[in-house]
């Protein structure tokens, strides 16, 4: 059976598309990057973030996809320091974080602008959707009205000490006490020849 809508979460989730155009730019030229170094047979890595905001009446609104952006530098050193002697475990990338800051995405990126939300971060469900791609769904849950505009996937649920993999920025996702946001963080790998 497909999904039922109803008009006010249809006109909510067209909304914050539009909303969220901005974001949605630059992912486009992330796909323009991919299908190109795809052409070229350059290795890519990407990530793909998409949001469900759940309201605290059990309302779903699918916001789609939030942004497609870059790995982080420390992402990538942690990743060859993992494969070169094991002092890393790119496994642990799995704790998502959300925050209010709205600078643009870095490769320089260590952490969110600024952290909001719970102070322990939201573990992640891992799968392999194909033989290129890690996923985790990580399901974060407010006690406060915020105006969320940044996430990020880390590898340690407290906020002291991490390597941050991706950040992604987008339109405000305004969440009230009791309302959740669950992320689903898509990372592709598409291999050069």
């Amino acid at each position: 059976m497909g999904k039922i809508w109803t008009p006010s979460q249809k006109l909510a989730e067209t909304g914050y598309r539009l909303k969220n155009y901005a974001a949605l730019l630059r992912a486009a030229k992330v796909d323009v990057g991919v299908a190109l170094g795809n052409a070229l047979g350059v290795l890519t890595i990407h990530g793909e973030l998409r949001a469900k905001l759940i309201r605290a009446d059990g309302t779903v609104i699918d916001l789609g996809l939030l942004g497609k952006r870059l790995v982080t530098d420390e992402g990538v050193a942690h990743m060859v320091d993992d494969w070169h002697d094991g002092s890393g475990d790119i496994a642990n990338f799995n704790f998502h974080d959300s925050g209010t800051g709205v600078a643009a995405e870095n490769v320089a990126d260590g952490d969110l602008g600024t952290p909001a939300g719970p102070t322990t971060r939201a573990t992640g469900a891992k799968s392999q959707p194909t033989a290129n791609q890690i996923r985790s769904i990580g399901t974060i849950a407010y006690t406060a009205t915020l105006a969320i505009t940044e996430h990020g996937l880390f590898t340690t649920a407290a906020r002291a000490t991490h390597i941050l993999w991706d950040r992604t920025v987008f339109g405000a996702i305004n969440v009230d006490s009791g309302d959740s946001i669950q992320f689903t963080y898509t990372c592709t790998i598409n291999a050069g020849g």
